[in-house]
């Protein structure tokens, strides 16, 4: 068994049905998918899925032989846990309990939560509380479903590191709790990498390949569309810190060209991405 290698579903023609979309992925090489849940009432309206519906999902699963192990769960940045709405913050948890059991539908193990307290909200130590005491909650329902939730590092300083979410799981304590470093909001924010990966080894569960331009103090960095390979990202020496600390773990490539105006292109920068990362890669011999 080689490592897994996924694509991000936003990577993948939106206009496609599920069906197309793996087999599309399959086509290109990749191991699994990763699923969309994010702010727009769209993707929230997976979670209302009818039992037919997971059953269309589940069976194009098994018709392309491609899995979908995890969720990116972005919906929590409209809805956050640390809410000062009472309202916007019940509907996170209802959002959270609805996720989770449409993984346990799916057969998906990993939840992808971002790491925000509040994103459009102001920050407090109040925001912070609420974030903890829900995440709790959170993790509470994950072990009962046994499905693992995983916090992104983000691009926000709320948990921007693998340090800043070590420091969480102290508070949490939940063996369903893992850390999923973006390697390009990482670098964005901080180019002690080693420290970072050696430190919170234990932690990953996944890790997001993207590039990002850094934040400085002329600028507020980049965190999206950046071409692999012209961002901030060093990474020959990221792909070595892998080798070095063990992680057998899968590589998740986080694209956003699911809007291109024709499939063509949507495939041909998912190749160039390929292109790019595959060789450091294998050179590194992680795969």
């Amino acid at each position: 068994m080689s490592r897994p290698i996924g694509i991000y579903e936003k990577a993948l023609p939106k206009h496609y049905t599920w069906l197309e979309k793996l087999t599309f992925a399959k086509d290109l090489g990749f191991d699994f998918v990763e699923l969309s849940i994010d702010e727009s009432d769209a993707r929230l309206a997976r979670l209302d899925w009818s039992k037919e519906q997971r059953l269309e999902l589940v069976n194009a699963i098994f018709e392309t032989g491609m899995r979908i192990p995890t969720i990116t769960f972005s919906g929590h940045r409209r809805f956050p846990m640390g809410s000062n709405d009472p309202h916007t913050e019940e509907k996170s948890m209802d959002l959270m309990k609805k996720c989770i059991e449409f993984a346990q539908d799916i057969g998906i193990r990993n939840i992808q939560l971002a790491g925000y307290d509040v994103y459009y909200e102001e920050k407090s130590t109040d925001t912070h509380k609420r974030f903890i005491k829900n995440l709790r909650q959170a993790c509470t329902w994950a072990e009962e479903a046994q499905v693992i939730l995983s916090i992104e590092t983000m691009d926000d300083p709320y948990i921007n590191s693998i340090e800043k979410y070590l420091a969480i799981e102290q508070e949490i304590k939940s063996p369903f709790l893992y850390v999923y470093p973006d390697i390009g909001n990482i670098s964005a924010w901080n180019n002690n990498i080693s420290d970072e990966f050696y430190n919170g080894r234990q932690s990953i569960a996944s890790i997001h390949l993207k590039d990002t331009y850094a934040v400085t103090e002329q600028s507020s960095g980049q965190f999206r569309d950046v071409p692999f390979g012209e961002g901030c990202v060093e990474w020959e020496k990221f792909f070595k810190i892998l080798k070095d600390i063990h992680y057998n773990g899968p590589f998740l490539i986080e694209m956003w060209s699911e809007n291109c105006k024709t499939v063509e292109e949507t495939q041909h920068a998912i190749k160039t991405a390929q292109s790019f990362l595959y060789p450091l890669i294998e050179k590194a011999g992680l795969k």
